[in-house]
């Protein structure tokens, strides 16, 4: 069988790697090589034109807010998703009856689309607010907190299964050896529970932090960027600048360049911050 696996392995590795080449490696360089050109057609009127797309991006006032806006998003939400996940999974690993039923409860939002999802929401947002004469897109902090509250209630239920298969990987020995020594709840939440569980808070922030900075759809369908783009977003953002605006697409091309510079950048420092809290079990 293993020789038949090394004889043969080329059959089934190579399609792998020409569809990887194919969608992601040949657009990613593509990519990076138009962020230096200028284009209003196709790709095949692009112009050599260095940095003067990167030059553009630091000019561009809509930029330099939708970055800020993404910044102070991602850290909400990271905070607020991690926090309520995890606290909602130490309730679901008491051990009382109808666990598994609220657990199912908690995860499907995950399982609904962004785009249907921001419409829903849209609706429920003004429907409340209509009681007070306003609307989401009256004003960017509206739009701010629908965008804060939508993405909490689709990845708490993600997070919180993360974070229940963490705790119950906790060892119970632990545990009872804490209560003999008379250890309180809080001491044995803050120097059992927590320092065990960070490969699984790893794992959370990270994908958290990844998707808060990445969010497009759910952006698109609950404010559009609106009012005057004051609650547009970086994925929104560059998707206007290639889309909406004539001769950018070289420059939507950079900015999707930095994009991915700091998306990556900030999950590397994450992940280095966090693991070196990591406890060896």
């Amino acid at each position: 069988m293993q020789k038949s696996i090394k004889k043969y392995w080329p059959i089934f590795v190579l399609p792998t790697l020409v569809a990887f080449f194919i969608g992601f490696i040949a657009p990613f360089f593509t990519g990076v090589w138009l962020s230096f050109t200028k284009f209003t057609g196709t790709i095949l009127d692009a112009q050599w034109v260095g940095l003067d797309n990167y030059a553009k991006i630091w000019g561009d006032d809509t930029f330099l807010h939708s970055l800020w806006f993404t910044a102070a998003f991602t850290v909400a939400t990271v905070i607020l998703i991690n926090v309520l996940a995890y606290m909602v999974a130490l309730l679901l690993t008491r051990g009382f009856r109808g666990t598994n039923v609220f657990r199912t409860v908690f995860f499907l939002p995950n399982l609904i689309g962004g785009i249907i999802l921001g419409y829903i929401w849209q609706l429920i947002f003004n429907g409340v607010l209509a009681n007070f004469g306003r609307t989401l897109t009256y004003s960017s902090t509206y739009g701010f907190w629908g965008l804060v509250i939508l993405m909490c209630w689709q990845q708490i239920g993600y997070m919180m299964i993360i974070y229940i298969a963490g705790l119950q990987a906790i060892p119970g020995d632990l545990y009872e050896a804490a209560h003999m020594d008379g250890a309180t709840r809080w001491q044995t939440l803050f120097r059992i529970t927590l320092p065990m569980s960070m490969p699984s808070i790893t794992i959370c922030t990270f994908l958290t932090l990844t998707n808060s900075f990445k969010l497009f759809d759910q952006n698109l369908a609950l404010t559009a960027g609106q009012p005057s783009n004051q609650s547009e977003m970086l994925a929104l953002n560059i998707y206007n600048t290639f889309y909406s605006r004539t001769g950018w697409g070289g420059v939507g091309q950079a900015k999707a360049v930095i994009f991915f510079l700091l998306v990556g950048a900030l999950a590397v420092a994450q992940n280095l911050i966090t693991r070196r809290k990591e406890v060896q079990q």
